[in-house]
C-alpha cells in the first residue's frame, strides 16, 4: 500500500487575479458575482483583485482551476497562478514599512 505523503512541494495555493469592468450597473453585478463566487469557494481576498486558496494536494487544485475557467465573464481579464506551498512560505509582504509574514496554511489532520 503506498501513500503520498504531504510536503510544502505537493501542496499548493491557487492565485487568482483578475480585472473586470465596472463601468455600467450590469459590469459591476457580474463584477460583484464573480467575487462572491470566489469567497464562496474558499478563496480569501489577499489584495484587492487578488484572491488566493489554499489546496491540499495539485488534483484538488486543477478541480478549482476547472471551476475558475468556467467562471470567466465576458468581459475582462483573469489570471491563474499556481505555486506550491514551499514557493509561497517565501512570499514577502510589506504594507508601508511594516514588513508582514505570508498568511498561514490551515491546518490539516492527517489520518493514518
Amino acid at each position: 500500500m503506498s501513500y503520498t505523503r504531504l510536503s510544502a512541494y505537493r501542496i499548493m495555493w491557487l492565485m487568482v487575479m483578475f480585472d473586470l469592468p465596472t463601468e455600467t450597473p450590469k459590469q459591476r453585478k457580474i463584477y460583484a458575482q464573480f467575487r462572491k463566487q470566489l469567497l464562496s469557494n474558499g478563496f480569501k481576498m489577499f489584495q484587492f483583485s487578488i484572491y488566493i486558496r489554499h489546496c491540499p494536494s495539485r488534483e484538488t487544485a486543477q478541480v478549482y482551476k476547472r471551476m475558475l475557467k468556467n467562471m470567466v465573464p465576458e468581459e475582462g481579464a483573469i489570471g491563474v497562478l499556481e505555486i506550491t506551498d514551499k514557493q509561497f512560505e517565501k512570499i514577502e509582504i510589506y504594507i508601508g514599512k511594516i514588513h508582514l509574514d505570508p498568511p498561514p496554511a490551515p491546518r490539516q489532520l492527517t489520518l493514518f
